[in-house]
């Protein structure tokens, strides 16, 4: 065995000296991971297949689908509506904030849809064909918006028949707008049948009055005369009776709103009505909340509206939409109710409060009546009378005046909806749109394709960099391998070195072979293995041609093939496996007839010999390091193959009795995690790795593949012949190749 007390330090990898390993081309500094565009163009074909993919599926849909017609109709909504009671500003349907978005909603409701099914016939449209529950399919269908930049409101509906959906727009807009005004007029008759019972009521008394006072007249013409004159007393009386008739008045009119609220209050319909007229009074304080529910619920119904033109109802995206949209609805519809119950006390307790001030008034003035009626009681009984009689006309008078107003009112009601645009068959479909179905699948597969890449780069550990090799190993590299030609026969790829010295790979051999001439002395590195984390990385042919190349530079050369378990040198050189180690091993052969000389001023061959069923003990053994040492006194370098790092112990029990170790990683194969445990691996059994080189490298990708991007031209091909050398028997004639190489020798011997 060589001693290796001199200059031998094992404390970590030697480095090459500056220039010996080139700079490749190609290659990212600093091991540093690819950037998201390198990601994507190393899988650009699933991003291709994906696009092309979702671009047939875009296609296929677009002749599939049904195509649809969209109608719509533009109405103006008035703000300003009819007046029920005269201290009153706006009408029932002003006030609210969201007052357009209430008539969207109040659109779609089931009342009116229900109207405008039996207007249009629907049973007999082929729309609603194969529907079981119509009025749940239109209000999922039927699209209605509020402008963006104005106040009109737009009806559409889409169908696959033009004509049946202008039809059915056309029947919603009419169903709406008889609701309207119907709704209208609906609440007008509440309060007007209560002021009506009111004035005949009040008739009745003023009449009766009026014959109390002209009876009284006729009989006490005197005091008739008088009492015109008045008093004091009766002055004040006359005072307290106008304060008692305005109170009366009141009371009248707080109880005529507080009863005509519970009406509308208790008809579904018109709940919404009621909120609306409370709020423009005195805006309640928690109408931010149910804007918030209703703006969300209108989403909402926009989301189901988009997902049902590409899902079914009974999809469970679509039933959680509905699901939501219901608790949505419940919540606004607690909230009104809430508020409607809040308004109704509030009216009660103002109608409490007039009737209270009214039994004050009442008091004082039947206390200032008592008074008179003492001073003169038949003074006092005819202004008793004459008072009443006027406060009874007073109160026909201002009923008399609302049910005017309420007459107008109810005339009125239907002129506040304006159609703007009355829907009309569409010529041509709206849905599906090719250019947006195509941008959407495009869209799509670009997404996809992306997010496939990533996930297939993140998933995938090969090792894609020489720096991240040298980044692993913490240890330099050594230099390259190109790929081989794949149909080439094994001896031919492993003899390239020697049969075309012009190649790709004797000039990558011999960056190598210069590369570890520079890395460690001669006199420490006679004994080189050449391993690789797992099978398959192509270390033999790394091996037979490193050797070639190093022989080539006039160095006595040896191979020794300790792959005893899947040997590859006898096959590359064609030499008998059977006199080899093992036999020498096992005393059935002299070292004289297993070490062969491959070719002329080629390296020399120590085969694996027979199988054997123990290899590790066999190289583990004394004998083998012995005949390790003897052979590093004969040759100027041993070069030993070996199985894989990972796949047996046999590559940790050469690495530990060698005096260097160079690992071969293949380009696109290797994983880090294989290179990282196999570097562990050497380094527990104290095996001195020396650098790496990457095999199987493709033509250069740029700066961020492998690349290797430097050779020689093309053979000439002037006489169809190619000058390599010719074997014969173990042994080659040399040849201009060959001849090429001695200029190269006294460079070698140097380095050695």
């Amino acid at each position: 065995m060589v001693d290796r007390t001199k200059g031998n330090d094992r404390s970590g990898p030697p480095q090459p000296m500056n220039g010996i390993v080139p700079d490749l081309a190609g290659m990212p500094g600093s091991g540093q991971p690819d950037s998201l565009v390198v990601v994507l163009w190393r899988h650009s074909w699933i991003i291709i297949g994906c696009v092309v993919l979702a671009l047939i599926g875009g296609f296929v849909y677009l002749a599939k689908a049904t195509p649809l017609f969209t109608s719509s109709s533009r109405l103006y909504v008035e703000k300003s509506g009819p007046k029920i009671m005269s201290d009153m500003e706006e009408g029932i349907f002003t006030g609210s904030q969201n007052y357009l978005y209430t008539q969207v909603e109040l659109m779609k409701a089931t009342p009116i849809l229900a109207e405008a099914l039996k207007k249009c016939d629907a049973g007999r449209m082929r729309t609603f064909a194969d529907v079981t529950n119509r009025i749940v399919a239109l209000e999922n269908t039927l699209e209605a918006t509020v402008g963006k930049k104005n106040d009109i409101l737009s009806v559409s509906f889409k169908s696959p028949y033009p004509d049946e959906a202008a039809h059915i727009v056309n029947s919603v807009v009419d169903a709406y707008i008889t609701f309207h005004g119907t709704l209208k007029r609906t609440t007008a008759v509440e309060v007007l049948k209560i002021l009506q019972q009111e004035k005949t009521k009040r008739d009745q008394e003023l009449s009766q009055r009026l014959h109390a006072m002209t009876a009284f007249q006729d009989e006490n013409e005197a005091v008739a005369l008088q009492a015109d004159s008045g008093n004091m007393i009766l002055d004040r009386l006359n005072r307290l009776s106008d304060a008692y008739t305005a109170a009366e008045l009141a009371t009248l009119e707080a109880n005529s709103y507080y009863e005509s609220a519970k009406a509308m209050a208790r008809t579904p319909g018109s709940l919404q009505q009621f909120i609306d007229v409370q709020q423009q009074a005195a805006p309640w304080t928690r109408n931010s909340e149910k804007s918030g529910l209703t703006t969300l619920l209108n989403q909402l119904r926009f989301r189901r509206a988009d997902r049902t033109r590409q899902l079914t109802r009974d999809h469970p995206a679509v039933k959680a939409l509905d699901e939501e949209i219901t608790d949505i609805e419940q919540q606004i519809q607690a909230l009104d109710q809430q508020y409607a119950q809040a308004q109704l006390a509030v009216l009660e307790q103002q109608y409490l409060a007039a009737a209270e001030k009214e039994n004050q008034l009442g008091q004082h003035f039947d206390e200032q009546r008592t008074q008179a009626l003492q001073q003169s009681r038949q003074i006092s009984q005819y202004t008793i009378l004459r008072s009443e009689w006027e406060q009874s006309k007073k109160i026909c008078d201002a009923l008399d005046d609302r049910i005017r107003e309420l007459n107008v009112t109810e005339d009125a009601g239907v002129l506040n909806i304006t159609i703007l645009e009355v829907a009309e068959v569409a010529e041509k479909p709206s849905d599906p749109q090719p250019a947006r179905t195509m941008a959407m699948a495009l869209v799509l597969g670009l997404m996809a394709g992306g997010g496939l890449a990533l996930l297939r780069d993140m998933l995938d550990h090969r090792i894609r960099s020489v720096d991240e090799v040298a980044a692993l190993l913490g240890a330099p590299l050594l230099g390259t391998m190109p790929a081989m030609n794949k149909k080439a026969s094994l001896s031919d790829r492993g003899q390239e070195a020697a049969t075309d010295a012009m190649s790709p790979t004797a000039e990558a051999v011999r960056t190598i072979r210069t590369a570890i001439f520079f890395s460690v002395p001669q006199d420490q590195a006679r004994t080189i293995l050449i391993t690789s984390p797992m099978p398959g990385e192509g270390k033999s042919t790394v091996v037979s041609n490193l050797a070639i190349a190093m022989a080539q530079s006039g160095q006595r050369v040896l191979i020794l093939d300790g792959d005893f378990r899947k040997p590859t040198q006898h096959i590359i050189f064609g030499v008998n496996r059977e006199n080899g180690v093992a036999a020498l091993l096992a005393g059935m052969k002299p070292i004289g007839e297993t070490v062969v000389q491959t070719q002329t001023e080629g390296p020399y061959l120590m085969s694996s010999g027979p199988e054997v069923p123990n290899p590790a003990e066999m190289l583990g053994s004394q004998t083998f390091k012995d005949l390790l040492a003897k052979l590093a006194g004969e040759f100027d370098r041993i070069i030993v193959d070996s199985p894989p790092v990972m796949a047996v112990a046999d590559a940790a029990i050469l690495a530990a009795t060698c005096d260097a170790t160079v690992l071969v990683v293949r380009a696109e194969k290797s994983t880090r995690r294989a290179v990282q445990n196999a570097n562990r691996k050497l380094q527990a059994v104290g095996g001195r790795l020396i650098g790496a080189i990457v095999n199987d490298v493709k033509h250069s990708k740029g700066r961020d593949g492998y690349g290797y991007g430097y050779g020689y031209g093309k053979k000439d091909k002037s006489n169809g012949k190619n000058d390599s050398p010719t074997r014969e028997q173990g042994k080659t004639v040399p040849s201009s190749a060959g001849r090429l190489e001695e200029g190269v020798k006294a460079d070698g011997r140097a380095l050695g």
